[in-house]
């Protein structure tokens, strides 16, 4: 279906080819996973399978790519749109319709399609991607993980030979994470479609590749067998290389139905010590005073359970101690509400952060995460209720000043940078917080080595725009720090250099407060998690008890483990 012989791509002057003589056969019907390091191609291979390299994005392509028999250097995209479907990593630029269901119906449209055949297809798809509610919603007004199911779905209805999907499911939680994979693989197995997708997030996908094409060594073959070699894995592979499991895991039952001695192992040294987890820095009291601060030591059981008849407990919406210093405590909501035209983004919702703490919002697409983060930035103006920051209203206060308290990165990183190099961007984000010249270029050396001064951040992929805006935020070292979808395009060692730096930031009495899908950056990163539904706090508490108590917002690690209160690799390293 897909064939690549000896292809070579090279942008412009760069030193070195983005693809080397890639030679290799993908055959109809397969899921194929491309995994590998950010900035190594894998956005450019993808590329070429759909003729947008180089037709449109310009570089040199030497070999040959075929897809289904058509050679991509004679063949442009629009002479290929009946056999590939695409979807990039950047869901707003695929839009060119209003609302949902229009987006859904255009691709058939250029087709030609019979109206009976659009319509039904554009119900099938609904229901599939879960938008059956959303189909008169206007694009613009949907979460970023709505848009990215919107993209999916559009490419989906026309019924191609071949799905290019690069990072499908970095912005969707993990329910609509495994509903979108669940379509590919019937897909896959049901109609002969081949999908060719690049994901970082491997944990989710893994289990579901029939190959893995490991870049840039070009190497192709069994997922169990590339990941006893890649560099770049998922938790559950690691746990297994570490205990030294043969084969490797692919899957958490997998994992379970191996890991007895582990776990006896680990039982021994939990009589011994406890699994260490993040602490803020200075640790604040929680959940209104429940638990006594405690130098070290297993948490404390709760005086008040999270769930009681139904309803979340009173005292833990209430998150932090709500009698703690106004010195200490940055972020203040009290009863927030937000309404956009009919939709009540926001109801009642309650928040406490203190300077040291780091607090992950998590939530299924559309649950309030950006929105309570634009509140607290001021982009956003309250319906009702109130918000403090610093002990400055957000969206009544001068931006000039603001900046000076609060940081936010947004999950377009796009939105941020302006200016034609990376070094430009460095230098003005140095000026604009009265940093030290190299503050930021140090900072995107650190995040995400390699990046050279003068590329264009358009140039860059979607994990290196987001470290550089990380960078140019970081620069200016604001007490409370907001990320939304932080790990979005990020692989595992960038995403391991972030945490370090976040966690020097949380150190240093820097507040952290992050939107993410990523449930293992939670179990590594969070001393608080609260789950947002509706628009509403459903469940606020520390991180090791409402993800395990939680199968959607579970890392790998503990459902592995469990009874046992293990939440990452590196704990049990430490352990063993």
């Amino acid at each position: 279906m897909i064939r690549f012989e000896n292809v070579s791509v090279r942008y412009g002057d760069a030193p070195e080819p983005t693809l080397r003589d890639l030679d290799l056969t993908i055959p109809e019907g397969e899921l194929v996973l491309l995994v590998g390091p950010s900035g190594v191609g894998k956005s450019t291979l993808l590329g070429a399978v759909s003729g947008l390299v180089p037709h449109f994005t310009g570089g040199t392509l030497t070999g040959r790519v075929t897809v289904a028999g058509r050679d991509t250097r004679t063949h442009r995209p629009r002479e290929l749109a009946d056999v590939v479907g695409t979807v990039g990593q950047d869901p707003l630029a695929h839009f060119v319709t209003d609302t949902v269901e229009d987006e859904l119906a255009y691709g058939m449209e250029s087709l030609g399609l019979a109206p009976e055949v659009m319509r039904r297809r554009v119900e099938e798809t609904l229901d599939l991607l879960g938008l059956a509610e959303l189909r008169d919603r206007p694009i613009a007004t949907l979460s970023g993980g709505q848009q990215q199911r919107v993209a999916i779905g559009s490419v989906l209805t026309p019924h191609p030979k071949v799905l290019i999907l690069d990072e499908p499911t970095s912005a969707l939680d993990p329910a609509a994470a495994e509903d979108v994979l669940a379509v590919l693989q019937r897909l896959v197995h049901d109609l002969g479609t081949t999908v060719l997708l690049a994901e970082h997030r491997l944990e989710r996908v893994v289990q579901y590749a029939d190959r893995v094409l490991l870049l840039p060594e070009g190497a192709m073959g069994p997922p169990a067998e590339i990941m006893s070699i890649s560099p770049v894995h998922p938790p559950v592979v690691a746990l297994g290389r570490l205990a030294g499991w043969t084969p490797l895991p692919l899957t958490v039952r997998d994992a379970r139905r191996t890991a007895g001695d582990l776990r006896s192992r680990l039982e021994a040294r939990l009589a011994e010590a406890p699994p260490s987890e993040p602490l803020p820095h200075p640790a604040p009291s929680r959940d209104r005073g429940l638990r006594p601060q405690t130098p070290a030591g297993p948490p404390q059981p709760a005086a008040e359970p999270l769930m009681r008849g139904g309803r979340i407990s009173r005292l833990w919406r209430r998150g932090t101690d709500a009698h703690a210093p106004v010195s200490d405590q940055l972020v203040d909501v009290d009863a927030l509400g937000v309404r956009r035209g009919r939709v009540e983004a926001l109801r009642r919702v309650d928040l406490r952060v203190r300077a040291g703490e780091t607090v992950a919002l998590m939530g299924r697409n559309g649950a309030g995460k950006s929105t309570l983060l634009n509140a607290l930035v001021g982009t956003v103006t309250p319906t009702s209720g109130a918000v403090l920051v610093s002990g400055r209203v957000p969206h009544r206060t001068d931006p000039r000043e603001l900046i000076r308290q609060v940081g936010l990165v947004p999950q377009e990183p796009r939105d941020l940078l302006y200016a034609d190099t990376v070094a430009a961007e460095c230098s003005a984000a140095d000026s604009d917080a009265g940093a030290a010249p190299g503050t930021c270029r140090a900072l995107v050396s650190e995040l995400l080595p390699g990046v050279a001064d003068d590329t264009h951040p358009r140039d860059l992929s979607e994990g290196q725009r987001l470290a550089l805006a990380l960078a140019v935020v970081l620069t200016g070292r604001p007490p409370l720090l907001l990320l939304d979808e932080p790990t979005r395009g990020l692989d595992y060692a960038a995403k391991a250099r972030l945490v370090a730096h976040l966690r020097e930031l949380a150190a240093d009495g820097h507040a952290i407060v992050l939107a993410t899908h990523d449930v293992e950056l939670a179990a590594e990163l969070a001393h608080r998690v609260v789950i947002l539904a509706g628009g509403e706090v459903v469940a606020d508490g520390p991180t090791a008890e409402v993800v395990v108590s939680s199968p959607a917002f579970s890392p790998q690690v503990a459902k592995i483990l469990a009874p046992q209160p293990w939440l990452t690799v590196e704990q049990v390293r430490e352990a063993l």
